[in-house]
């Protein structure tokens, strides 16, 4: 009986943040924008608005709501989605502080409640 070789499936460990991962410039930016554009999401999956009704709320056309929902983020600044988010009735802070000693560089995160 032929047995089949265990084919070996390389693995490489995540950075925490895909976009440094797959070499993007600025992945900081992006990964910012993403966890914005989710809490966002979450918003109107919680209010249950359709993508005319977000649209409305947020001062956009339905199309740009269809590109925010999908990912496509290019023509959204951080702020510009900080601004939608307040626009949906979601309070957002920013907060600076000092960074721990053991990390090299500053980080930005996103943090918040994302439950429907």
């Amino acid at each position: 009986m032929a047995r089949k070789r265990d084919a070996e499936i390389r693995v490489t460990a995540s950075s925490g943040n895909v976009f440094a991962d797959i070499g993007l410039p600025e992945p900081e930016d992006e990964l910012t924008k993403a966890q914005l554009a989710s809490h966002i999401r979450q918003v109107l999956k919680r209010r249950r608005l359709t993508q005319v009704a977000a649209a409305a709320l947020m001062g956009l056309d339905q199309p740009k709501v269809s590109a925010l929902l999908n990912g496509r983020l290019a023509n959204f600044s951080s702020e510009r989605l900080m601004r939608l988010l307040t626009a949906l009735g979601q309070d957002v802070e920013i907060i600076v502080k000092t960074k721990p000693r053991n990390r090299a560089l500053g980080r930005i995160r996103v943090v918040g409640d994302l439950h429907p």
